[in-house]
């Protein structure tokens, strides 16, 4: 008789039950042998067998030179998160430097300044024409500065004219001519331009006159010549510089 056998020892070659097939022997690996069916080695994703030994799934890698969804949104944020603060010191910084300029552009280079000329050539020209008769003003104030000057020639005679910004900054002009008025005038004043009445300058008979927009202007009307001062400067400015014509 063989001796009895353990209760927990399983049989190495145990008989299965009636009507039942025999279980396979335990598979043994295989050496030298045609490897198992499955997908390619080459098509198994990168990072499977990772999967497959540890269970962990690979990680996230950003393509390279890119950013990632997170710090592009992280980004955006901060440029709409920028404060009405910081957007007025930006301007502060571009408004400075020209701030700079305009005021060395003023202070040292003399911008905005009206150029100065001499009205002596045109006076002399008109002078040395002997069209008509030809007077200056004399006694303006300092604060009359000479702009323009020309003396023309023009088919049915002459002109002179010379400008002058007074000393309120306005626009006054006068122009002396022997064309004849009723070619003149409306040239100078537009055909709008209409008598207003006299003007009393204590001498010469002037008379004023409507001009274009807001100009106005007194007119000396004379047998060889007209003499014209018009501009936006105001009245008593425009009756000083008729005034002063000598």
């Amino acid at each position: 008789m063989e001796p009895a056998q353990p209760a927990d020892r399983v049989p190495a070659d145990p008989t299965p039950p009636e009507g039942q097939s025999p279980l396979p022997p335990a598979a043994a690996p295989v050496t030298g042998g045609a490897p198992a069916a499955g997908p390619a080695a080459g098509s198994i994703p990168a990072g499977a067998d990772q999967v497959a030994a540890g269970g962990a799934e690979p990680a996230l890698v950003a393509p390279a030179g890119g950013r990632t969804a997170a710090g592009s949104g992280r980004a955006a944020k901060a440029r709409s998160e920028r404060s009405p603060k910081d957007m007025a010191l930006s301007l502060l910084v571009l408004l400075v430097p020209i701030a700079l300029l305009l005021a060395f552009y003023r202070g040292f280079l003399g911008g905005e300044q009206p150029t100065v000329v001499d009205a002596g050539p045109a006076y002399e020209q008109a002078r040395a024409a002997n069209a008509f008769p030809v007077t200056e003003p004399s006694g303006l104030g300092s604060g009359w500065r000479t702009v323009s000057a020309s003396f023309r020639t023009v088919d049915d005679g002459a002109n002179l004219r010379v400008g002058y910004l007074t000393p309120e900054g306005r626009g006054a002009q006068l122009v002396q001519s022997n064309v004849p008025p009723e070619r003149l005038l409306p040239a100078e004043l537009t055909a709008a331009g209409q008598p207003q009445g006299p003007a009393d300058l204590g001498g010469p008979n002037w008379q004023r006159y409507t001009g274009r927009g807001n100009e106005q202007a007194l007119v000396l009307l004379e047998p060889n010549r007209t003499v014209i001062v018009v501009g936006d400067a105001r009245d008593n400015e425009l009756r000083e510089l008729a005034g002063a014509l000598r």
